[in-house]
């Protein structure tokens, strides 16, 4: 069973998570860059969850990754 410490410090990290993905999800809506660096943006998001959360690249995919998809295929008319 987590401690009350490691339960704090797991929901510490997924808001951390959750406020960088914020981010790079309105900088991509928002701003003009190109199609790669939107790409190496998404790409430099999925490393800095994996340094959170080693273990956990296929949730990412799961949850993440549909995200970032539908916004790059809005913006950019990527099928």
């Amino acid at each position: 069973m987590a401690t009350e410490a490691e339960i704090r410090e797991e929901a510490r990290k997924v808001r951390r998570l959750q406020i960088v993905v914020d981010l790079v999800m309105n900088t991509l809506r928002q701003s003009d860059i190109p199609v790669e660096e939107a790409a190496e943006l998404v790409a430099s998001t999925r490393q800095f969850a994996l340094k959170l959360f080693p273990d956990k690249a296929h949730t990412f995919d799961l949850i993440y990754r549909p995200r970032f998809q539908r916004i790059l295929a809005e913006k950019y008319k990527i099928i």
